[in-house]
């Protein structure tokens, strides 16, 4: 359906609705201030060009998109790229390549492409999100400890050679700035976490600075005083040879646009109970990214940190993200002056703790236990977006993925889908023994079976059968008897459902594991957190422990008994 969120609520639309739209509105405005402004710095522009986009952008996002709670603007998956582009074709290609990744995005949404953007398997994006992560880092340490030199090296290893050389010409008044920026925001977040930290720490950056008279580069000694007003539309002069050689990068731009908005409407909906509608956002994305061109601004997508304060904040709708853009307008015609004393060693720590909550530590490390083949892609997508080219790291990343994924079909015959097995279904049961249309499946027991092998292709169907619960449920069983290998998409998608039992107090029960999935689930860690006494090689045992949860007696196995997977499963991995 391509019709905007908005019009759909707006039709229930009333003044409570309003006020907590106007509440987060404002809040998500507040904390998307020194973001915007870190990202465009970040990026190689000039400041205010982060806030032309948040505010065109942002607006936009909302007015069009497919979520109800989606914040938009610049983001920190763009940094790496943007910074090549400019420094490469000037801000004239950045322009150019934002309005071709804006209409790339359009097509893709028309073309009622966005539930493919889902297939991207979990190393790829792990990969090249943690490696922005660190290239991030590395852009700011310059700033971050005042160093004394001319500007860095683009090259990784080249820069913080540099780096070494010219460590001992640090300013200790900006590096007090930074660091000190960092701890204010990590100590706001663990104590006072519904006050915007970036915000506190830059603030308390700036009165530092002013009121002990530091001598530290500010916004205004590096690039003058903030434009109060939002830029005419314009547009460079046309160029097609420039434009070619953009086509790669805006390929990027428009690819990571669709992965981060997608990926954070997700998010979203799993705050809020909510189902995006993923062509909608990819259409309203791509007139975001050519509004925001055209008023001065750089790439935009779909914040995931924003995103979460605007739920958090208690956001209703699309209002509270319009609101946000308009707030962020205000601040800029009515403070736009002071701005200019703005430490940018203050900008560099937000941007460190920026860098530290995108790269996906915890994730990483669980990935380097997932299957060979997932770990070389992983590593692979990593190290090409460090060394190499962001550009080259996500199309390497997913054409090697692509390639794993088909010759791991290849080698799997049977290939189902991901099904909800109920008794009573009219489920064709014939030759089959263990169907559960031949159990008894106690009340408040709901069976779940997964047929074919459970990689990236088949995690979202899971999601959307799993979906169909209504209300959480005492006991699930998820069958894998057909399962005969599972990749880390799908032991991830598998944690998280294991997550959300939990949260639910729902037990969850494995019945029928083979041999790849059993060792994986094992490596994984998932062995100890599901529980010895939940994994069952058939789908008798694993109703009898329900029964015992439900403190009901148990059923003897039906005779003749036809075991599905060997007793193994009931002992742990060696």
């Amino acid at each position: 359906m391509l019709r905007p969120k908005l019009v759909t609520t707006l039709e229930t639309y009333n003044k409570k609705s309003f006020m907590d739209d106007l509440f987060a509105g404002l809040t998500v405005g507040v904390v998307a201030l020194p973001l915007a402004m870190a990202f465009a710095i970040a990026s190689g522009v000039p400041p205010e060009r982060g806030l032309f986009t948040a505010i065109i952008a942002g607006f936009l996002i909302s007015l069009l998109g497919g979520s109800r709670v989606q914040i938009g603007g610049p983001t920190g998956a763009f940094v790496v790229i943007v910074a090549g582009i400019v420094a490469e074709h000037g801000y004239d290609g950045l322009v150019y390549c934002t309005i071709m990744a804006g209409f790339f995005l359009i097509a893709l949404g028309l073309s009622r492409m966005g539930g493919l953007i889902k297939f991207i398997p979990f190393p790829v994006i792990t990969g090249f999100t943690s490696g922005i992560a660190v290239v991030i880092f590395s852009t700011q340490i310059k700033d971050l400890l005042g160093l004394r030199m001319p500007t860095p090296p683009a090259e990784f290893v080249p820069k913080w050679i540099e780096y070494v050389k010219h460590l001992g010409t640090f300013t200790p008044a900006a590096a007090g700035l930074g660091i000190g920026t960092i701890i204010i925001i990590s100590v706001t977040r663990k104590f006072v976490p519904r006050l915007p930290a970036m915000l506190i720490g830059m603030a308390a950056a700036t009165l530092a600075a002013v009121l002990l008279g530091l001598e530290v580069e500010t916004i205004g000694s590096r690039f003058g005083d903030l434009p109060r007003v939002l830029p005419a539309p314009a547009l460079p002069a046309f160029d097609i040879e420039k434009m070619k050689s953009l086509i790669a990068p805006a390929f990027t731009v428009g690819l990571l646009a669709a992965i981060e908005s997608l990926l954070s409407a997700t998010v979203a909906d799993g705050m809020i109970g909510g189902r995006h509608r993923s062509n909608i956002e990819l259409i309203a994305q791509g007139a975001a990214n050519v509004g925001s061109a055209i008023f001065g601004g750089i790439p935009a997508t779909g914040a995931i940190a924003r995103t979460v304060t605007n739920i958090k904040s208690g956001a209703k709708t699309p209002v509270a993200g319009m609101i946000h853009a308009v707030s962020l307008a205000l601040i800029l015609l009515l403070f736009a002056p002071y701005a200019k004393m703005i430490p940018l060693a203050a900008l560099a720590g937000i941007l460190v703790v920026v860098s530290y909550n995108m790269s996906e530590i915890e994730n990483f490390i669980g990935l380097l236990k997932a299957p060979k083949s997932d770990v070389m892609v992983l590593l692979t997508t990593f190290a090409l977006t460090v060394f190499v080219d962001l550009t080259v790291a996500v199309q390497v990343g997913i054409v090697l993925a692509a390639l794993l994924f088909i010759r791991r079909m290849s080698e799997v015959t049977n290939v189902g889908i991901v099904t909800r097995e109920l008794q009573g279904n009219g489920e064709d049961d014939t030759g089959d023994p263990n169907a559960i249309s031949r159990r008894d499946v106690p009340p408040g027991v709901e069976v779940f079976e997964i047929q074919g092998p459970f990689f990236f292709g088949a995690a979202d169907r899971f999601k959307e059968s799993v979906g169909l619960i209504e209300k959480p449920v005492p006991v699930i069983i998820l069958r894998l008897r057909n399962v005969p290998a599972i990749d880390a998409t799908g032991l991830y998608t598998l944690k998280d459902f294991l997550h959300r039992c939990k949260r639910d107090r729902t037990t969850l029960i494995l019945s029928g594991v083979h041999t790849q999935p059993l060792f994986a689930i094992e490596r994984s860690g998932l062995w100890n957190m599901i529980g010895k006494e939940n994994i069952f090689g058939n789908i008798d045992d694993a109703l009898d422990r329900a029964r015992e949860i439900l403190g009901l007696p148990k059923v003897d196995r039906p005779v003749p008994f036809v075991p599905v997977v060997a007793r193994e499963t009931e002992k742990t991995p060696e």
